[in-house]
C-alpha cells in the first residue's frame, strides 16, 4: 500500500499560544475578566477591561476559547486606576483593583442581572428589579480573617503569602491593603520566625483573626498555626516570644497521622454586634470577615423585615445567631436552624450569653424534606409569619421549597452566590412571590464577589 503525506499547513497548538494579537476588549466576564474576540472566538485577558485595545499574548488554546497574557494597553478605559497592592498582577486574592469603586459595583449589579437572565427571569421582572443603595464600607483594611500560605523549596527557604491566580504556588507577600491593620503588615515578621524554626517544613498554614473587644475591632490578633507535624519545644517557645512581643494568642493545630489535636480550642473569641449584643465564637467557625459590612447587612436586614412584637421569625442556615439575636430583641419568638450541631449549641450558648430566653435553636438537614418529619422537627410547628435564610454558596434550593410549603409571606434571603441566588429566586416567583428590594452587599471589596441581599413577598394565595 503505497502511503501520501500531506503537508500540515497548521500552526502546531504551542505556536499558536505564543502568538501576538492586538484586540478590543468588549466586556468583562462573570469572573471580572476581560473578553475580546478573535476569528469569533472568546479570548480571555486578565486586567483588561472593555473598550480597551490591548495587544496579547496567547498562553493556552482550545477549540471554543483562547487565554492571552495583557503585554500593552494602546487605548485606556477611563475607569482604569493604579492597583493599589504591588502584588495584584500575580495574587489571585483580588480581581478588580485596576478599576474605580463605583465601576466594581456596577459591575458586581450587572453580574446579579446576567445571572437572572440565565435562570429564565422574564426581563419585564429584570427591568423593574426595584434595587436599593449597596451596602459598602471602606473599600480597603476590611478583611479581619486570612488564611495565609506558607510554601518552602528543596533549600527550606520559606514563602508566606497568598495564592497566585490559576496556580497552586504561592506569591511572596510583604503586605495586603485589604487586611484589617495591623494584620495588613504581619508577613514580613511571620518570614523573620519561620525562618528560625528548628524544623522546617512543619507548618501547613497560618490563619489569622483579628478579634473585636467592646465593639471596637483591636489590635489583638489570634493566630492559629496549622502544623504537619508535631511542634518541638524550641520552636513552641519562639513562638511564643513572638506572641508576646506582637500582641498575639496562638494556637496549634497538628495534622500528623490524621490527630488533629487542636489546643486551646475555646469560645474566647468575640464580635460586637447592634444593640450590644456580643457573638463568641472560637478559631474554627465562620463569621463574616467584614466586620463593618456585617454590621450594616443585620442592620438593613431588621429594616427590611420591619420586625413586629408579636413577629414568629424563622432564621435558616442561622450560624452563631448573628442575624437571630438582634431580630429576637424586637420579637416575640426566633428559632434558628442550622445543619451543624456544634454551632447550633454556639448559637445556643450566645443567647444565653445575651441574656435572650425567646430565641432558640436546632439542628436539621436544611437541605432536605424536613417537613414530611414533623415529630422529628417539633420547631415547624410554630406560627412563622417571616423567614429569614442565610445559606452557604450551594443556595437554598430545598429550603425554599419547604418555606413556600409553609406559605411564610415575607422571605429576606441574604445570598453569596448570585447563581444559586438567581435559581431560587426564580422558585419563589413562580410561587407568586415577588421582590420587593433587592439590593447588593460589598463585602468583598476589590474582588469579584458579590453578596445581595433580597426581600420578597407574597402577593397572591399559594396554588395547591
Amino acid at each position: 500500500m503505497a502511503n501520501f503525506f500531506k503537508e500540515n499547513t497548521k500552526k502546531s497548538v504551542k505556536t499558536q499560544e505564543k502568538q501576538m494579537l492586538t484586540v478590543k476588549v468588549e466586556k468583562l466576564d462573570l469572573n471580572g475578566c476581560g473578553v475580546a474576540y478573535y476569528k469569533k472566538k472568546p479570548v480571555f485577558i486578565n486586567g483588561s477591561l472593555p473598550n480597551e485595545r490591548i495587544e496579547t499574548q496567547l498562553i493556552e488554546q482550545k477549540n471554543k476559547y483562547a487565554r492571552g497574557k495583557l503585554l500593552t494597553i494602546s487605548q485606556v478605559n477611563e475607569n482604569r486606576i493604579t492597583p493599589k497592592c504591588s502584588h495584584f498582577s500575580f495574587c489571585g486574592g483580588c480581581d478588580l483593583q485596576h478599576l474605580n469603586y463605583e465601576q466594581q459595583l456596577i459591575f458586581k449589579k450587572n453580574k446579579v442581572i446576567e445571572l437572572f437572565s440565565r435562570s429564565g427571569m422574564a426581563a419585564d421582572i429584570i427591568a423593574a428589579l426595584p434595587w436599593q443603595k449597596p451596602i459598602a464600607a471602606s473599600q480597603w483594611h476590611y478583611r479581619r480573617k486570612a488564611r495565609i500560605g506558607v510554601q518552602f523549596d528543596k533549600n527550606a527557604q520559606a514563602t508566606i503569602g497568598f495564592r497566585q491566580k490559576a496556580t497552586n504556588q504561592l506569591v511572596a507577600v510583604k503586605s495586603c491593603p485589604v487586611l484589617v491593620k495591623p494584620v495588613d503588615r504581619i508577613f514580613p515578621i511571620l518570614k523573620e520566625l519561620v525562618a528560625k524554626l528548628s524544623v522546617k517544613k512543619s507548618i501547613g498554614h497560618i490563619e489569622v483573626i483579628c478579634t473585636d473587644i467592646s465593639n471596637q475591632l483591636s489590635n489583638h490578633l489570634t493566630l492559629v498555626i496549622r502544623q504537619v507535624r508535631t511542634i518541638n519545644a524550641h520552636d513552641s517557645q519562639l513562638w511564643q516570644e513572638y506572641a508576646h512581643n506582637n500582641n498575639w494568642d496562638i494556637h496549634f493545630q497538628c495534622d500528623e497521622n490524621n490527630n488533629k489535636n487542636i489546643l486551646n480550642d475555646t469560645d474566647d473569641l468575640n464580635y460586637g454586634l447592634i444593640d450590644d449584643i456580643q457573638i463568641n465564637f472560637s478559631f474554627n467557625d465562620f463569621i463574616q470577615i467584614n466586620h463593618s459590612v456585617n454590621l450594616a447587612m443585620v442592620e438593613q436586614a431588621l429594616s427590611w423585615l420591619q420586625p413586629e412584637s408579636t413577629d414568629q421569625i424563622l432564621d435558616l442556615f442561622c450560624g452563631l445567631g448573628n442575624f437571630s439575636l438582634p431580630l429576637a430583641k424586637k420579637v416575640a419568638k426566633v428559632i434558628g436552624v442550622e445543619g451543624v450541631q456544634s454551632m447550633v449549641d454556639k448559637a445556643g450558648a450566645n443567647a444565653r450569653f445575651n441574656k435572650m430566653d425567646n430565641c432558640h435553636f436546632f439542628q436539621t438537614d436544611l437541605n432536605s424534606d424536613w417537613l414530611a418529619n414533623e415529630k422529628l422537627n417539633k420547631w415547624v410547628n410554630n406560627k412563622f409569619n417571616k423567614v429569614l435564610l442565610d445559606p452557604a454558596r450551594a443556595g437554598a434550593e430545598l429550603a425554599i421549597k419547604q418555606v413556600e410549603k409553609l406559605a411564610i409571606q415575607t422571605v429576606l434571603y441574604v445570598s453569596c452566590e448570585p447563581t444559586t441566588l438567581a435559581r431560587d429566586s426564580q422558585f419563589l416567583l413562580s410561587k407568586g412571590y415577588e421582590i420587593e428590594k433587592i439590593g447588593l452587599i460589598d463585602m468583598f471589596s476589590q474582588t469579584k464577589h458579590v453578596e445581595t441581599m433580597v426581600l420578597f413577598k407574597r402577593k397572591c394565595k399559594r396554588k395547591l
